[in-house]
């Protein structure tokens, strides 16, 4: 049996390995990706909150990035509850346009940015607007933030295996299908005979020669990541295959599609309900919230969507949703996210556990060392593998004599 489960255990890892390797070391990259991009850019996340200056209300803000890039349309803003975080606005638009304009703006939105009649370079994953981000206390608009001309982008594009289009998505899904099966017949593999092997098989000889040193960095190693990798290679597959979407609602006996938001009471006259509106409602549904993500409506009969996070959410995915009347600001209704059914709540933890931020940043510091594992034991199998066919070339080669 372990001559069979060996055979499975290396040609999938030779047939999947250079994919795997990849994907471990772009996940390890993107685990820490938010503190990286705030503590390089701290002035776009950042302010300093001055002891006496009023925040400037959303109407301002968005004048003052209106100022900053001409014809600009706000689709969306972020307003966080901690005081010394920036308000990020989101923009409509895919168009090319100029990179990095930095504007100085006051309450009036007196700025300076790009020159008439340019656009806002678009970008974000899903091809939409960029993101400009304004200091609630001095007006000042930095952007744009264009999340596809990023680093972490590019490491996203090859994790996900976007760089190659769907045929890319379809190889890193197969190769992460291949990775549990390898994970689980490695598992098989260390498993020991004897209390002797397996003491030898929970630790690293350090002092050992290099060929030993490879060995246990691949099985000891290999044993104490393997729940990890198998937790994030299963997640994994949520982002590659739909058949495994549906399976998750299929197990949890779960609709697949959220409920449908309501719609605003359409009147023919009057005014819409604005940022700073719309911000106070929801302020006074979820007082304590840590950020609120306001989208106003794309039609007329559509709600104002407010995303919220509770103070005490058990991972950032769990937002809940509140929706208003675009024209009077009447509740129309709130999705807790301990209302969703089980199926949806399962799926929206999948991203959280997945890049190891589910427990802050004790699980994140785990998903770094298991991913930077992972990208070493494609390396350290195939050194194995060499080693193996060298010994059995030897000892063919030793019959052979001795038959002569």
């Amino acid at each position: 049996m372990k001559v069979f489960f060996r055979t499975i255990h290396l040609y999938l890892s030779l047939a999947s390995g250079l994919v795997i390797a990849i994907l471990c070391l772009t996940g390890a990259v993107l685990v820490f990706e938010k503190e990286l991009e705030q503590a390089w850019h701290s002035e776009r996340y950042f302010v300093e909150a001055p002891a006496t200056q009023p925040r400037l209300s959303l109407q301002q803000i968005t004048q003052a990035v209106q100022a900053s890039v001409p014809d600009a349309k706000v689709t969306g803003m972020k307003v966080y509850a901690d005081p010394l975080r920036t308000v990020e606005v989101s923009l409509a638009g895919d168009k090319p346009g100029k990179e990095g304009a930095t504007a100085q703006a006051g309450p009036a939105g007196n700025a300076g940015g790009p020159k008439a009649g340019e656009k806002p370079k678009g970008g974000g994953e899903g091809g939409g607007g960029p993101k400009y981000f304004v200091n609630p206390y001095s007006g000042q608009v930095i952007g744009p933030y264009v999340y596809r001309d990023t680093f972490f982008y590019t490491m996203f594009a090859l994790h996900r295996g976007m760089v190659a289009g769907a045929v890319g998505k379809f190889v890193v899904g197969v190769s992460t299908l291949f990775f549990l099966f390898i994970i689980g017949t490695g598992v098989v593999l260390w498993w020991p005979a004897t209390g002797k092997v397996l003491r030898q098989r929970l630790s690293v000889k350090w002092d050992a020669s290099w060929k030993r040193l490879n060995h246990d960095l691949h099985i000891v190693l290999g044993f104490y990541s393997a729940l990890f990798l198998f937790v994030f290679a299963f997640t994994g597959l949520a982002w590659s295959f739909e058949w495994f979407n549906k399976g998750i609602f299929t197990l949890t006996n779960s609709e697949m599609k959220s409920p449908e938001p309501p719609k605003s009471v359409v009147a023919t006259a009057g005014a819409r309900l604005t940022y700073d509106a719309a911000y106070d409602i929801a302020r006074q549904q979820m007082p304590t919230a840590q950020n609120f993500s306001i989208q106003l409506p794309k039609d007329s009969a559509e709600a104002v969507r407010v995303a919220m996070l509770p103070k005490n959410a058990p991972h950032e995915s769990a937002n809940d949703e509140l929706y208003l009347d675009q024209y009077n600001g009447q509740v129309l209704g709130k999705l807790a996210f301990e209302d969703r059914n089980l199926g949806q709540r399962v799926r929206r933890t999948f991203k959280p556990v997945h890049t190891g931020s589910i427990y802050g940043l004790p699980s994140k510091i785990i998903a770094l060392i298991v991913c930077v594992l992972g990208f070493t034991f494609p390396i350290t199998g195939v050194i194995l593998w060499l080693n193996r066919l060298k010994k059995e070339k030897k000892k063919k080669q030793k019959q052979l004599a001795a038959i002569a």
